[in-house]
């Protein structure tokens, strides 16, 4: 039977490939490999060629053992009586049985809570408004500081500064000092409290004695501009500010206490400015106390816990902005705890003996997202500055100094590494080093070559990606699965992930937007003064009703990971087909005469054509060799339709805060239309490069 069922495949793909064109050799590599034949739509023909998908990298048989993850599915198999023993099977009973799948990731990771929840979620049908886990009683920052013992707790390094050490024993003193302060100066339960602030010890401690208390905290890094921090504090109205003298970016010291002071003056809800002399000035600032003169140095003070329920706020997020005044997110300390347990627990497989770094700043949630490490016992990371100062390998030596188990960087930072020629896996010991997460933007098939080729073959490499809106993940690691190139291994536990064509029908192995059908618990509780929820509504759920639509274009493929072609918004139509941004660029970004780029489309002739902008490397110039020879690697390895009509050479290309490409404000400007808020930019002023340019008019 097993015999006759082979030969039925063999002959199957046989008629398949004959019918398809071009065959590329494929029928034959397809019928040999029979057995093991996995088949799906290539990303780069429309048509459906087949192909054989051979994963990257599978984990070994001890690591899978030894996984988080094969814990807690023997955990569910004991409490609800279950015989799972893949991801794929926990996953479908996580999304078929919402409120069981959150009770035992309650139940395994121990959330430390007063009062034990009475319901996990009130109404599974209702998106947005369904309440999670009502009846509980808990604190955020009490789970955060679980640990009080002599193990590291934080390790705080940077470009020119002296690495800082703070033990768990340490830092739960160093909160209950501040926290005592903050009580003493008035801060009470939902009172809100931010930070201007770089990613340092001081930021952690900060957060930690707000949400202790019951408060809410929000942050912007220091590299936000006067306009960009009060867009966001001042519709929260914050009562107390913490910001730093200044911070070192590329070897150089940047002030910071004349924008605060700026800000200070326009925030009239701030009664106190606790300045940290990060750069070692004294300043001298109306408002303004110094922090070691803030906080109590009693070492005895005993920290209070402030029991709040499961919906209370705890962060205040804000979007890029890009597009009019950024939305304030407000998100609840239950669902954000259980979401951030899930992920680093579950997924990255976080355990008490790692040590994990994420490459991001303040303004970002993988700031908030890494912090939650603190709940597992782990060793934690901060770094301050450029990934590229003192060297293109800084981050590389901050690995093998810390001995980091668990690397994180933005698919941008990894592209751009490889162009600079560094091969980690000859010049660096990374010997403790076993999983390097990803996100900011898709990472490309390349990007996932190079780090199996030139930083570590035995290591996983994890695609994730999420949002600020939800303060974590839809697709995301998975310690149990394959590594294909190209794609995010899976969708998140209890996220019911799916991909909707126009029609909102689930697709699978076809492009589609990126929708969760399920409510889940780190949806915002809301935004801020948005009593009506319109706001809200309209970011998420005007395109399906009663389903999230997250503004990204991916494809679910038929071993359950997810390709992410772009965001949604930014999708390219010429001739009225859907071209994901994120395949022209894993192209063109391939060559080394190209060291980033950036595609829109551009209304021409009762049709879109697509406008390519590249920044080249130094010393390239323009040339129609080179415009040529961008378009042949784009048809050749995407399709004819993904060619650009135009290729125009740009100094820059603009980014978010948290490392996006910033595509539809710069369809907005060569279009005529206004971009509302550059502060949310990393570079604003090259926007400016994309105005008015001839080129556009041919």
């Amino acid at each position: 039977m097993q015999c006759l069922k082979k030969l039925q495949l063999i002959n199957h793909l046989r008629v398949l490939c004959v019918s398809l064109r071009p065959l590329r050799q494929i029928c034959s590599s397809a019928i040999v490999n029979a057995e093991v034949v996995e088949i799906r739509r290539e990303r780069r023909d429309e048509i459906g060629v087949l192909q054989v998908k051979q994963p990257i990298w599978k984990p070994s048989a001890e690591r899978m053992s030894n996984a988080n993850m094969t814990r807690f599915i023997a955990f569910v198999n004991e409490q609800e009586g279950k015989r799972f023993t893949t991801y794929e099977e926990l996953y479908r009973w996580s999304i078929e049985n919402i409120p069981a799948f959150w009770t035992a990731v309650w139940d395994f990771c121990e959330v430390k809570a007063s009062r034990r929840f009475e319901t996990v979620v009130d109404d599974l049908d209702k998106m947005p408004g369904a309440r999670w886990f009502t009846g509980a009683g808990l604190n955020f920052a009490e789970n955060l500081l679980r640990y009080r013992d002599e193990r590291t707790a934080l390790i705080s390094a940077g470009e020119v500064q002296t690495t800082r050490r703070m033990s768990y024993h340490e830092l739960y003193a160093a909160v209950a000092r501040l926290a005592h302060a903050l009580r003493d100066v008035g801060i009470r339960r939902g009172d809100r409290v931010v930070g201007f602030m770089p990613n340092i010890i001081e930021t952690v401690v900060a957060m930690l004695a707000t949400t202790s208390i019951g408060a809410v905290w929000s942050s912007c890094s220091p590299d936000f501009g006067t306009r960009g921090v009060l867009d966001r504090f001042r519709q929260i109205e914050p009562k107390v500010m913490f910001t730093v003298d200044g911070y070192y970016f590329r070897g150089k010291q940047f002030d910071c206490l004349e924008r605060a002071t700026s800000i200070l003056s326009e925030l009239p809800s701030v009664e106190r400015m606790i300045v940290i002399p990060y750069c070692g000035s004294k300043p001298d600032v109306p408002k303004a106390t110094l922090y070691d003169a803030f906080i109590d140095q009693a070492d005895d003070v005993e920290l209070e816990f402030e029991q709040v329920p499961s919906e209370h706020p705890v962060y205040i997020m804000y979007s890029s902005g890009t597009t009019g005044l950024p939305k304030c997110i407000v998100h609840s300390g239950g669902g954000t705890l259980l979401k951030h347990l899930t992920e680093l627990r579950l997924h990255v497989d976080v355990k008490r003996d790692d040590v994990i770094f994420y490459f991001t700043t303040c303004g970002w949630m993988m700031w908030n997202w890494l912090v939650s490490s603190l709940a597992i016992g782990t060793t934690v990371v901060l770094y301050d500055g450029s990934p590229f100062h003192p060297a293109p390998d800084s981050l590389w030596k901050l690995a093998e100094d810390e001995e980091i188990s668990i690397f994180g960087v933005s698919a941008r930072y990894l592209a751009a590494v490889e162009k600079e020629g560094v091969r980690p896996k000859q010049t660096h010991d990374l010997g403790k080093l076993r999983t390097i997460l990803s996100s900011g933007s898709p990472l490309s098939v390349k990007s996932f070559e190079y780090v199996y080729r030139d930083v570590k073959d035995d290591v996983q490499l994890a695609s994730i990606s999420g949002g600020t809106d939800l303060i974590g993940c839809f697709a995301t690691a998975n310690p149990l699965g394959q590594v294909y190139a190209g794609e995010l291994q899976c969708r998140g536990l209890g996220m019911k992930v799916a991909a909707f064509d126009h029609d909102g029908r689930s697709v699978i192995g076809q492009k589609g937007e990126l929708v969760c059908t399920a409510p889940f618990p780190s949806m915002p509780i809301g935004f801020w003064n948005d009593p009506d929820e319109k706001k809200y509504r309209a970011a998420y759920f005007e395109k399906f009703p009663n389903v999230w639509a997250h503004g990204d274009y991916v494809e679910i493929t038929d071993t359950g990971g997810v390709i992410i072609y772009g965001r949604s918004d930014a999708t390219l139509n010429p001739g009225g087909v859907r071209i994901g941004t994120a395949d022209i660029y894993a192209q063109v970004e391939t060559l080394d005469e190209v060291v980033d780029s950036l595609a829109v489309g551009q209304n021409w002739d009762d049709d879109v054509r697509i406008i390519l902008f590249v920044k080249l490397a130094q010393g390239v110039q323009l040339s129609e060799e080179l415009k040529e020879k961008i378009r042949k690697t784009t048809r050749e390895n995407a399709t004819p339709r993904h060619v650009p009509a135009k290729i125009i050479a740009v100094n820059d290309i603009p980014y978010t805060i948290s490392m996006k490409k910033v595509e539809l404000a710069v369809r907005q400007i060569i279009h005529g239309e206004p971009v509302l808020n550059t502060e949310a930019l990393t570079n604003p002023e090259s926007l400016e490069l994309f105005r008015d340019l001839a080129e556009l008019g041919e």
